[in-house]
């Protein structure tokens, strides 16, 4: 790859470990935000679920922007979008000035996201070359997450605003960098593609609802959940409806016919949901039943953070020798072992004791993810890369907040009271939740090993690198 490549590369993947650094500082921050603002727990719940629902309700959309207003136009005007709120999150003082800050800092990721991957799979030739872009770019996302569990424990302990300050000034130097860096590209014509007004209003909606229904199922009664899952899928009906009648749909509905892209995204949203279900779960083990601190619980878990180094230097050489089906699927598997070795949970565990369980998820997740992203956009039009990535993002953040309600849900019902004996049979109980979704998301996977070894690792590219 030239230099102008890799300069490119290295600005997307600034933006993607920013989001991930973002979201995991601010679940370190929580109890001190709520302590500072007053808030209740109920309403300190929101201060995710408000970025969830920006982030997960708007990423279809987003994806579609960036392939008619212009993948770098989205991306910066957004990413100024998140810069700015992520600051007015930090001067907060009333919690729902916080929670209108995270809802529209969200929003901007949601379009970001997806504007920066469809940059990186239409300027990186098919095949070997883009295949080791977005497994760079995948472990850097996954280094932000891990590294934020740390971040953001050591900023708290100086002030929770800083938690949001420091986006603001990782956003301005990404800011710079991708304007000076990615280069300008003529806008779309949409001549012939006008916007698709109703199917935006519909499929957000209908996102929006179900993304809220899975947040809120733990805290509200059944019914109320029934209620918004059946009007998120009446609104899902009135998209299908739409699209099939639009001229230029939101979505073209022909995408769901490409075997690779559903499975990607089916294995995307249970392997996401396995994962956050299973950290949840074991971040409550560690404080609530044994009492360890915050930063104690962040560094226990930063051994999961070893796929930052791992997917861009040994899942690229593994998807080279045995194609990209072959690794996910070892990934997966690798992903149902790690929960299953932390099935035998007991109260006085040492450490030494869940080191493996989150070893190996470390070492999954780097062969899991960047292939998913693979998958998940390979084959895809040039325009319509960013629905492409719009659709395997929602699927990651929809899998994220299904997994956290699972299992969140499993341990309220499975917890009697509030000995440790009781907790541990909550937690125990909740982390089959996640060996399930790994188990599902492999068995999906392992139809995409049928398919010819040139269709697996993608068939040779020109070297050229249209950046």
């Amino acid at each position: 790859m030239s230099g102008r490549a890799w300069g490119v590369l290295f600005v997307l993947c600034g933006a993607i470990f920013l989001e991930g650094i973002d979201v995991a500082m601010l679940n370190v921050a929580l109890p001190s935000i709520r302590d500072d603002l007053g808030m209740s727990t109920g309403t300190l719940q929101w201060v995710m679920s408000a970025y969830v629902l920006g982030y997960g309700g708007f990423m279809l959309l987003g994806g579609r922007a960036a392939d008619l207003f212009g993948r770098r136009q989205m991306f910066v005007f957004w990413l100024v979008v998140f810069l700015l709120f992520s600051g007015l999150g930090g001067l907060a003082t009333e919690g729902w000035m916080l929670l209108v800050a995270r809802f529209v800092t969200g929003v901007a990721a949601a379009f970001m996201a997806p504007a920066g991957l469809s940059i990186i799979t239409t300027g990186f030739a098919e095949g070997a070359q883009r295949n080791k872009a977005l497994l760079v770019y995948s472990g850097t996302a996954a280094g932000g997450f891990s590294i934020g569990l740390v971040v953001g424990g050591l900023l708290t302990a100086i002030s929770w605003r800083w938690v949001f300050f420091a986006p603001v000034i990782l956003s301005a130097v990404i800011l710079f960098a991708a304007v000076a860096l990615i280069p300008k590209s003529a806008r779309p014509d949409r001549q012939d593609q006008p916007v698709d007004l109703t199917g935006a209003v519909t499929v957000t909606g209908a996102i929006l609802l179900l993304v809220f229904a899975v947040e809120r199922a733990t805290h509200v009664d059944a019914v109320w959940t029934v209620v918004t899952v059946a009007a998120s899928l009446l609104l899902f009906l009135a998209f299908s409806v739409v699209e099939r009648r639009s001229a230029a749909p939101l979505v073209r509905l022909g995408l769901f016919r490409h075997g690779g892209l559903v499975r990607a995204n089916l294995a995307a949203l249970l392997f996401s949901g396995g994962f956050f279900g299973f950290q949840f779960i074991v971040t409550l083990y560690l404080q609530e039943l044994r009492g360890w601190s915050t930063l104690q619980t962040s560094f226990a878990m930063i051994v999961i953070g070893i796929d930052t180094v791992l997917s861009p230097t040994l899942t690229p050489k593994l998807v080279e020798k045995f194609g990209n089906a072959r690794v996910m699927f070892g990934g997966l598997v690798l992903a149902s072992l790690a929960y299953a070795l932390m099935l035998p949970l007991q109260v006085d565990w040492a450490y030494a004791m869940m080191f493996p369980s989150l070893l190996v998820l470390g070492l999954a997740f780097s062969l899991a993810y960047g292939p998913l992203t693979i998958a998940g956009t390979e084959g895809i039009e040039e325009e319509e890369q960013g629905v492409a990535g719009g659709l395997l993002y929602t699927s990651f953040q929809f899998g994220a907040a299904l997994g956290l309600s699972a299992a969140a849900a499993v341990n309220i019902a499975a917890t009697d009271g509030s000995s440790s004996a009781e907790l541990l049979d909550g937690y125990k109980a909740a982390l089959f939740v996640p060996l399930i979704a790994a188990l599902g998301a492999a068995l999906i996977s392992a139809f995409g090993l049928r398919k010819p070894a040139a269709d697996v690792t993608g068939a040779p590219a020109p070297a050229s690198v249209e950046v």
